[in-house]
C-alpha cells in the first residue's frame, strides 16, 4: 500500500540541523490515477542527454545516480520545499518529531546558493553560540557552501557529538563575515516551557510543535493556574524563532484558546489537499487576555497559530513579521526506500488569508531590543517624597509607610528581569487589558 504524508514543516532535506524538520500526519491513498500525458519530444531529448553522459563523460556514472540526480533537479526547480528522498532522508524525516536528534540545533533553507538560517532552536549549541535567524552561512569549516545542495550541507553539519564545526556567516549590520565555532551535540528539544512573570500573569514558550505539544501546553497552563491561586489574569505565548512542526499540534494549541469556528484550512489541486480544521467549544484561559510573540524565525505551524488567534481577535500579536511559509508538502513513496516530497497545497487562516511568502504582520510591531542589567538597575528617579520639607500625605501615612509600600511593590515586580524588551511590553499590555476589563 502506498501512502501520502502531509507536511507543514519548514524546509526540505535538512530543516533542523541533524535532522529534517518534515512533520505532519500520515494519509493513506492510492497515487496511481490521473497520470498526465507523456511529452514524448522532451523525453527524447532527455534520453539523448542521458546517452551522451553515459558514453562521453570523463568518468563512468551509474544509471541509478544519473536518474536520481535528474529527479532531484526536476523537483528542486519547482520550489525550495519539493525534493527527492532516499533511505537516509526517510530516516531523518522520522527523527524530527521525536524531540531528540544529533546536530547543531538550527533550522535552515537554501537561498541564492547559500544556507540561510531560519531560526536557532532553544537550548542548543547554535542558540548558545549566538546564531541568529537570518544569518547566511557561506562556509562550513574550510568548504564553501556556494554550489552545494542542502542535503550535502546538512551532511557536513551532522557529525559525532562533541566534535567542532566552524561556521562562517554573513549577518545584517556586520561589516565583515563572522566565524563561529559550534560543538555538535545530541539535541533534546523540550517543546514547552513556562513560568510566572508576575503574580497572576503567566508565560509559555513553545519552541517547536511536536506530537505532545498540545497536551504539554494545557499541563503548563494548569500548573501556572495552580501557582497563581487558581486563576490567570493573562498569558504571554512566545512563538519567536519557532520554525514549525506538526499541523495537528498547531491546531491543538489554537483550539486551546478558540471556543468555536475555523482554525485553518488547506487548498490545492488534488482532493486530498482540501482539509478544514475547526475549534472545539473550550478556552483554557476562560477569556483572559492573551498576547502572542512572533518574529522572522516564526514559521509554518507558528504562523497557523498566530493567524488563527489574530483572525478570531483572541490575541494581540506582538513582534516582527513572520517567515511566511504557508505551503503543505506531501511525501509520496516511489519504492520501499525512496519517495518524492512535493508541495501540494497552501494553508489559509480563518479569514481566508494565505500566508505564503507574506507572513503574519503583528498587530503591534516591536523590534528586538535587549536591555542590559546596568541599563535597567541602579538608578532611581527623584520623587516628591525626596524633596526637603515636602508636605505630608494627608491620609495618615508617614514617609516610612510610603517607603515600605514602594519596596514591597518593587519586590512583587522582581520575577521579570527586564532584559527582553518585547516580553516586557507584552506583560505591560496584558496588565492594561486586565485593568480595563475589570
Amino acid at each position: 500500500m502506498s501512502f501520502l504524508r502531509r507536511d507543514i514543516g519548514l524546509i526540505s532535506a535538512g530543516a533542523i540541523l541533524g535532522a529534517s524538520l518534515i512533520f505532519g500526519q500520515m494519509v493513506f491513498a492510492d497515487n496511481q490515477s490521473n497520470r498526465p500525458d507523456i511529452p514524448l519530444e522532451e523525453l527524447r531529448a532527455f534520453s539523448e542527454i542521458f546517452g551522451r553522459i553515459k558514453n562521453n563523460y570523463v568518468e563512468p556514472v551509474e544509471d541509478k545516480e544519473l536518474l536520481q540526480n535528474a529527479i532531484r533537479g526536476m523537483l528542486s526547480g519547482l520550489d525550495p520545499h519539493s525534493t527527492y528522498l532516499d533511505l537516509e532522508d526517510f530516516k531523518q524525516l522520522r527523527e524530527g518529531t521525536s524531540g531528540e536528534f544529533g546536530g547543531l540545533g538550527i533550522e535552515v533553507t537554501m537561498e541564492d546558493g547559500f544556507v540561510r538560517i531560519v531560526s536557532p532552536i532553544d537550548d542548543t549549541p547554535a542558540a548558545e553560540a549566538g546564531i541568529e535567524a537570518g544569518d547566511l552561512i557561506i562556509r562550513l569549516g574550510d568548504t564553501p557552501v556556494k554550489g552545494m545542495v542542502l542535503r550535502d550541507a546538512v551532511d557536513i553539519m551532522r557529525g559525532k557529538p562533541g566534535t567542532d564545526l566552524d561556521l562562517t556567516i554573513i549577518r545584517d549590520g556586520e561589516d565583515k563575515p563572522l566565524k563561529i565555532t559550534l560543538t555538535r551535540a545530541i539535541i533534546k528539544v523540550k517543546s514547552v516551557k513556562f513560568r510566572t512573570l508576575e503574580p497572576g500573569y503567566g508565560y509559555v514558550r513553545i519552541s517547536t510543535f511536536q506530537q505532545r505539544t498540545g497536551e504539554s501546553l494545557n499541563d503548563a497552563i494548569e500548573a501556572l493556574k495552580k501557582d497563581n491561586d487558581g486563576t490567570l489574569n493573562g498569558l504571554v505565548l512566545d512563538l519567536r524563532n519557532n520554525p514549525g512542526g506538526l499541523l495537528n499540534a498547531a491546531v491543538e494549541v489554537s483550539d486551546s484558546f478558540i471556543a468555536n469556528g475555523m482554525i485553518v484550512y488547506t487548498d490545492g489541486r488534488i482532493p486530498d489537499s482540501k482539509q478544514e480544521f475547526t475549534a472545539k467549544p473550550r478556552d483554557v484561559l476562560k477569556g483572559a487576555p492573551l498576547v502572542v510573540l512572533v518574529n522572522g524565525g516564526s514559521a509554518s505551524a507558528s504562523e497557523i497559530v498566530a493567524g488563527a488567534l489574530q483572525d478570531h481577535h483572541r490575541a494581540v500579536i506582538i513582534g516582527t513579521k513572520t517567515f511566511g511559509k504557508g505551503s503543505v508538502q506531501t511525501v509520496m513513496p516511489l519504492t520501499d526506500s525512496t519517495a518524492v516530497k512535493m508541495t501540494t497545497a497552501r494553508y489559509f487562516t480563518p479569514s481566508g488569508r494565505s500566508i505564503q511568502a507574506e507572513g503574519i504582520v503583528p498587530d503591534i510591531t516591536v523590534a528586538r531590543v535587549n536591555i542590559t542589567a546596568s541599563e535597567s538597575a541602579g538608578f532611581e528617579p527623584l520623587r516628591e517624597q525626596d524633596l526637603s520639607k515636602h508636605i505630608s500625605n494627608g491620609n495618615g501615612k508617614t514617609d516610612a509607610d510610603i517607603a515600605k509600600e514602594a519596596a514591597e511593590k518593587k519586590k512583587d515586580d522582581a520575577p521579570l528581569a527586564v532584559t527582553d524588551y518585547t516580553l516586557s511590553e507584552a506583560l505591560n499590555l496584558l496588565k492594561g487589558i486586565h485593568i480595563l476589563n475589570r
